[in-house]
């Protein structure tokens, strides 16, 4: 399966979108302002009906193009191929809903539980079978090592039906409970009906039409869409169209996707989709000509949208972005810096954007200003790796040997070269006050398991 953002485009892209690890699962992420803006206000409403507090779930965006969504440790992953594919806001609400219902009803937790009992019930029968299979041999019993196989491979089977039957119950109870949320935020159903639509028709195409119901750990897509149907068209909003400002917004989303996906097929249909709105398209040909051509004919096409929306800050990131990579960080700088005013969100990967291009801009005014940049956003968003190797950079221009290796350790750490951050640590400490921050941090990371 092709990645939707490519190494050559990764490559010059200064920290727009970072390849990490996650906390949770080993999963390539995307990094974004803009579309992860967007997922918090399509969330937000949704997490005030179901009475989560602001901030409480992390939305993470994952480079893979398949049209798919989960939950693991508090945080909600949305797959890229999800958002591409997606052409309205009210089929990725559907989605978010769904998966907030998981959060709720603690089903990760419980799932879990349920699993490791699964375990302990196909292993404790798999031994009584072993125990049988080898009393049968020894006695030269068939009919007693056959039972034996029997038990054992009916234990599991037990073990894996129980399991799966549960899943679909917490999966009917996560459906049940984002019909909930969207009719308590006064938000048309009608788009998840849409997504469930969609999933039906691809396990139709997938189905050999043999397949055992008791061995889905989903309900059947039909099933689905007829329990959600009345339940969604009861609710007022249902119909509700979904407003033309976050459609737009949706759009120009769906739009920077495919401008970064490369030269994917379903990439070129979006970007050639007349139903975009044409500030969309604009954007995504903006992009392309960034990444493909120079920003020479980049620079006209973002402008021309900035023009026609001065408060969008995500348009002055990337007028900063494309500045940044022509080699012009003063100018770079200049439009990231007002990127970071015009975000309500204060995504602190602007603010390590802004940092890294006054780096670029060069002197010791910059580089001061761009360590004091660079900290406050890593302080903000700790999941931006990247700043700490700029700051490792800035330190160094500086002269200030100990906070450049602290900063190198720092990045390792965060990219998994344990041996590498223990000896950049190390080396720090030489140079720290015993005692110090800097000093207890490094001795953080040499002790660290």
């Amino acid at each position: 399966m092709p990645r939707l953002f490519r190494p050559i485009a990764l490559a010059f892209i200064a920290l727009m979108i970072a390849l990490t690890q996650s906390f949770a699962q080993r999963v390539p992420l995307v990094r974004d302002a803009e579309i992860e803006a967007l997922i918090k206000d399509y969330a937000r409403p949704l997490m005030k009906a179901a009475g989560l507090r602001p901030g409480s779930v992390r939305f993470f965006i994952v480079n893979d193009d398949s049209f798919n969504a989960f939950v693991s440790r508090g945080g909600m992953y949305l797959h890229t191929g999800l958002l591409l594919q997606s052409q309205t806001p009210g089929e990725v609400i559907g989605v978010i809903a769904h998966e907030l219902g998981h959060i709720t009803g603690g089903h990760e937790i419980r799932l879990q539980n349920r699993a490791q009992t699964a375990r302990r019930v196909a292993q404790i029968t798999t031994l009584l079978g072993l125990g049988l299979g080898v009393a049968g041999a020894a006695s030269g019993d068939g009919n007693v090592a056959a039972a034996g196989q029997g038990v054992a491979l009916g234990g599991n089977n037990i073990a894996m039906r129980g399991l799966l039957a549960y899943q679909r119950d917490e999966e009917a109870s996560a459906d049940r409970a984002a019909a909930t949320y969207l009719s308590k935020a006064g938000i048309s159903g009608e788009g998840m009906l849409r997504t469930f639509k969609r999933l039906a028709e691809q396990a139709g195409l997938a189905s050999s039409g043999r397949e055992d119901p008791y061995l889905r750990s989903h309900p059947a897509p039909r099933d689905r869409i007829n329990a959600l149907n009345n339940t969604l068209r009861k609710s007022k909003a249902f119909g509700k169209p979904d407003p033309a400002s976050l459609q737009l917004r949706h759009d120009m989303m769906r739009a920077k996707i495919a401008a970064y996906s490369g030269n994917s097929r379903y990439a070129r249909a979006v970007l050639a989709d007349r139903s975009l709105h044409p500030n969309a398209r604009l954007y995504g040909r903006a992009i392309v000509a960034h990444l493909y051509g120079s920003a020479k004919d980049a620079l006209p096409l973002i402008d021309k949208l900035a023009k026609s929306d001065p408060k969008n800050a995500y348009l002055q990131e990337m007028r900063g972005e494309i500045l940044l990579r022509n080699g012009k960080g003063k100018e770079a700088a200049a439009a990231l810096a007002r990127a970071v005013e015009l975000d309500r969100y204060r995504a602190g990967f602007i603010r390590v954007q802004l940092g890294h291009a006054q780096l670029e801009a060069g002197g010791a005014k910059n580089v001061k200003a761009a360590i004091s940049n660079l900290r406050k956003g890593l302080a903000s968003d700790p999941y931006a790796v990247g700043g700490y190797q700029l700051l490792a950079r800035a330190y160094g221009e500086l002269g200030d040997r100990p906070n450049a290796l602290l900063s190198s350790a720092e990045f390792s750490i965060r990219t998994g070269r344990k041996k590498l951050a223990r000896d950049y640590a190390r080396r720090a400490q030489e140079s720290l006050k015993r005692g110090s921050p800097g000093w207890l941090r490094a001795q953080d990371i040499l002790t660290l398991k």
